[in-house]
């Protein structure tokens, strides 16, 4: 193994942490947020119905569509760099609207409700309403296909898998706290100040993300 193999295996692993985390955050980012499916898995956890399956189905789900965006955008963009500059610079665009967003939601006390009522249903009838709730959402086709896509492609190639592992372990945490840890959470979650400081948290790191993709597409010139 020469020296320059060496080296390069070095610098690859120095980024390994910050491409994952730069992946969780992104994937926390763009999943935390008021919403039909959040409330549903939050009204499984509740009611303690299927919440493993639910938990799962859309965790994996979502894992899927980030795997399928980073490596279909990756090889799309393998041989075009201006289209990928492009994409990076509408990637930060992107991101600043969602931080903007969320920054818009924090001044106002909004708060996540789910009724642990009615009657018990079949698993399969609760992953058909999963299913409902994940994949009949187009925002969730832009969020993970169209905007994790584009930035993942980014990463170098070494790299790809432990950004798709970041971004896809925010859904796993995140459906997994809301589903099982519903009975503890649901109180925080009825506090609207509860969902201002997280839209806060939020923002800043929406704005902090598209940054550093603004600052990735200019190095390319």
């Amino acid at each position: 193994m020469t020296s320059t193999t060496i080296t390069t295996l070095t610098d690859t692993a120095s980024l390994v942490l910050p491409i994952t985390f730069q992946g969780l955050a992104l994937g926390l980012g763009l999943i935390v947020a008021i919403g039909a499916q959040n409330a549903f898995v939050l009204r499984q956890g509740l009611r303690r119905e299927h919440v493993g399956a639910v938990v799962l189905f859309c965790a994996v789900t979502d894992a899927a569509l980030i795997a399928a965006g980073v490596l279909g955008m990756a090889q799309a963009l393998g041989d075009s760099p201006n289209l990928a500059r492009a994409l990076a610079l509408a990637g930060a665009v992107f991101l600043a609207l969602y931080g903007w967003q969320a920054l818009q939601r924090a001044r106002r006390r909004q708060l996540l409700q789910a009724s642990a009522d009615g009657d018990g249903l079949r698993q399969g009838a609760v992953l058909a309403q999963a299913a409902a709730f994940t994949l009949l959402n187009p925002h969730v086709y832009l969020d993970t296909v169209l905007l994790v896509g584009s930035i993942g492609a980014q990463q170098p190639p070494a790299l790809r898998g432990w950004f798709i592992a970041g971004a896809s372990s925010a859904s796993f945490l995140w459906f997994g706290s809301l589903g099982y840890g519903a009975r503890w959470l649901a109180p925080m979650f009825a506090r609207p100040r509860a969902w201002q400081v997280l839209d806060g948290l939020i923002s800043l790191t929406m704005f902090m993300l598209s940054a550093l993709l603004v600052r990735h597409a200019l190095a390319g010139l």
